[in-house]
């Protein structure tokens, strides 16, 4: 998106005043001006998506892709001009990654097939031949009936549904009016609250249990001799979901050759083999399993600041760098990642002086339970389990984050934090005209502002628009550069920056809210 030379000059023009909101929150218009023209007019965040994704690769944690992501970061701030650095967090296990994947039905005729290995499974060591068997278990009682039957066979693990249906819904949807209305008049903090409980809940409970009986049910079919499963999580028009099919830890049990399929495929096997057809799959899957080096990291870059006062006070922002393996991770979180540094880049470029400094911190192992960012916590601010804090806690004014695939930002989620509504509508002012003005009560979960948020640090989540996200791109092999809007995400780079740079700039703090409070039990299941 390219604004004309005039254009420009009149904004400026305009804008070259301070700005109050109605809690009279002031906002320099004119740096927030500089900021809109360097991310339109010479963005570089495609760029930065480009490399990340098809230059490096997938970015598993533990993988080679993961370690060469790390010092593309590390290489790509300090070209900008940004001390950075590699930091360590601890041992997370096994390292992993694909190097072939190759599967096709062979009998009652050929057909190459959609699948995708399970991350930590072995390989097939070549090519292996052998006929389907169609495994259905619910229970671990439903085991014995195919005892001494899966010797040297290629398992089909039934699905829930096998039925394939039209889906008449769009892929692809921005945020509605009326939705972002309800979302910002909803009271209600149930999308992922911060729960320091340590007792179980019944869905956490009914993840367990369904863990545990996958965990037998690998044991069972490994002792059986089989030699590969194929399975299906969700899926459809040839998209794989995948994750994990075993642990990374060093004493994980053996377990066989796994790959997730597309529905349509698994549900042809299905229907083939319970009409009695004999099918027949021939599989070429080869993983390495790497073990030298145990010790995953983040990626630190800072912007000092200015103020002689404020200059240990900090602003930190970020994304996660890792990624699943089925395809490049561009919107999980490629996107996020491109932001953040685009974000940084943006007011290391237009020369603005921070009061705080500004720190942005790229993570690793998200995905396996936002282990980087909780390790990298729990080292400088504080433990979320007993809630002993350390005295830098106080020092951060917030941390910002953007992890909800690659649509553009149209608000934020408060956190559960009312008093910071004023601030935040005051600070999306400037930027209703890209379509983000929402500010909601709401909390959101399941990414690294939570591991800040434990320790009663200010941290926060934008609302997206969700796009493919839920529907086609998250964690599946359709995660590619070619899902990606670059207006979207110059957006939102804008609007992280001034967020950023608005937190670093305000003479105070940003409010706190009341700590949270920890229920001790010994049932504990958190990570």
């Amino acid at each position: 998106m390219k604004y004309p030379a005039c254009f420009l000059v009149i904004l400026l023009a305009c804008l070259c005043i301070s700005f109050k909101g109605d809690n009279t929150e002031r906002i320099n218009l004119h740096a927030i001006s500089k900021i809109r023209n360097e991310g339109f007019n010479d963005s570089k965040v495609m760029g930065t998506l480009f490399e990340l994704t098809d230059v490096n690769g997938p970015r598993l944690t533990g993988s080679p892709g993961m370690k060469h992501a790390e010092a593309w970061a590390k290489e790509k701030l300090e070209g900008w001009g940004i001390s950075a650095k590699i930091e360590p967090w601890g041992g997370f296990g096994k390292g992993w990654e694909i190097n072939k994947s190759y599967i096709a039905m062979t009998a009652p005729y050929y057909q190459q097939l959609i699948a995708v290995p399970k991350a930590w499974t072995p390989g097939t060591n070549g090519l292996v031949k052998a006929i389907a068997v169609l495994v259905k278990i619910g229970k671990v009682e439903d085991m014995a009936k195919y005892t001494g039957k899966l010797k040297d066979k290629i398992i089909v693990m039934q699905p829930a549904s096998s039925e394939t249906k039209p889906n008449f819904i769009p892929d692809a949807k921005r945020l509605s009016d009326s939705e972002l209305k309800a979302l910002s008049l909803d009271p209600h903090l149930d999308d992922g609250a911060t729960n320091l409980s340590q007792v179980p809940k019944p869905a956490d409970m009914a993840r367990a249990n369904a863990m545990a009986l996958r965990l037998a049910i690998d044991s069972f079919l490994y002792q059986e001799g089989a030699t590969a499963v194929v399975s299906l999580v969700r899926g459809a028009m040839g998209t794989v979901f995948t994750s994990n099919g075993a642990s990374h830890a060093w004493d994980a049990k053996p377990v066989l050759p796994e790959m997730e399929m597309s529905s349509e495929h698994v549900s042809r096997l299905v229907r083939l083999l319970e009409t009695g057809k004999e099918v027949a799959l021939e599989m070429d899957e080869r993983t390495t399993f790497f073990t030298g080096d145990s010790i995953e990291n983040n990626v630190v870059g800072e912007i000092l600041g200015t103020d002689p006062e404020l200059k240990d006070e900090v602003v930190m922002l970020g994304g996660h760098l890792d990624s699943w393996h089925a395809a490049t991770g561009a919107t999980d979180n490629g996107a996020g990642t491109a932001v953040a540094l685009e974000a940084i880049r943006i007011l290391k470029a237009i020369g603005l002086k921070p009061r705080r400094t500004i720190r942005i911190v790229l993570w690793s192992g998200e995905e396996q339970g936002l282990l980087g960012s909780r390790a990298y916590v729990k080292k400088h601010f504080g433990d979320r389990l007993t809630m002993q804090l350390k005295p830098a806690q106080s020092r951060v004014s917030a941390y910002f984050n953007l992890d909800n695939g690659g649509g553009k930002i149209r608000g934020i989620y408060l956190q559960g934090n009312d008093e910071l509504r004023p601030i935040f509508e005051a600070w999306l002012t400037p930027f209703a005209d890209l379509g983000a003005s929402t500010v909601t009560i709401k909390n959101t979960g399941s990414t690294d502002h939570i591991s800040f948020d434990e320790v009663g640090i200010p941290a926060f989540q934008f609302i997206q628009d969700g796009l493919e996200y839920g529907s086609r791109t998250h964690h599946s092999n359709m995660d590619s550069y070619d899902r990606i809007s670059a207006n979207d995400l110059m957006q939102a780079s804008i609007i992280m920056a001034s967020f950023v740079y608005n937190t670093a700039m305000r003479d105070d703090m940003l409010p706190r809210k009341p700590l949270p409070k920890i229920t001790p039990s010994p049932t504990s299941n958190l990570r």
